[in-house]
């Protein structure tokens, strides 16, 4: 597995692009266009996973501290159930061993249509190490669940300190945080 760390440079990769706007909803990520501004400004850590030429991955990583936000993991719908995630996964670990890591996800407890994807998703996450920190957050409807994996505990208001910081640099007018949960 070759691993190819992406620039603003690479923003006309169609391939990359359709991997990043087929795998997430329109309202869960954030436009192409201002994610290769934020890879210059945060600076963010996007990085393509390749089987030869073959694109089988991408992960896009706030580093913070001390927790580092995983953005963004997608491995194309043909290719899932076969280990790329997880070899995908396990590199980026073990490319920044000992760093705390923290992702939200869909939750799977919220009554919805795709119950058994946001299932087995977070049965992934589980199956490699992450585990629940018991903080939810909504935003549009939707309620997403906080994992970490690594050292610490994770809390509301550290959550609160890494959306600060996306807040400075990006935050669409219509993406409404709601309350606890």
């Amino acid at each position: 597995m070759k691993e190819r760390v992406i620039t603003a440079a690479q923003a006309g990769d169609t391939t990359l692009r359709a991997l990043y706007e087929s795998a997430f909803p329109e309202k869960e990520r954030i436009p192409w266009d201002d994610l290769m501004c934020l890879i210059v400004t945060m600076p963010l850590d996007f990085t393509a996973y390749y089987d030869d030429e073959l694109l089988i991955g991408l992960t896009i990583v706030y580093p913070h501290e001390p927790f580092s936000w995983l953005w963004y993991f997608a491995v194309p719908p043909t290719l899932r159930g076969q280990g790329r995630g997880q070899r995908i996964l396990r590199a980026m670990l073990d490319r920044n061993r000992g760093r705390t890591y923290v992702l939200d996800m869909e939750s799977p407890r919220q009554e919805c249509d795709n119950s058994d994807q946001r299932q087995r998703r977070h049965n992934f996450y589980l199956r490699n190490g992450f585990r629940d920190t018991n903080v939810y957050r909504a935003y549009s409807g939707l309620e997403f669940t906080m994992m970490i994996i690594g050292e610490g505990e994770f809390t509301i208001h550290d959550w609160d300190i890494l959306v600060g910081d996306l807040r400075r640099h990006w935050w669409p007018d219509d993406h409404i945080e709601e309350k606890d949960l």
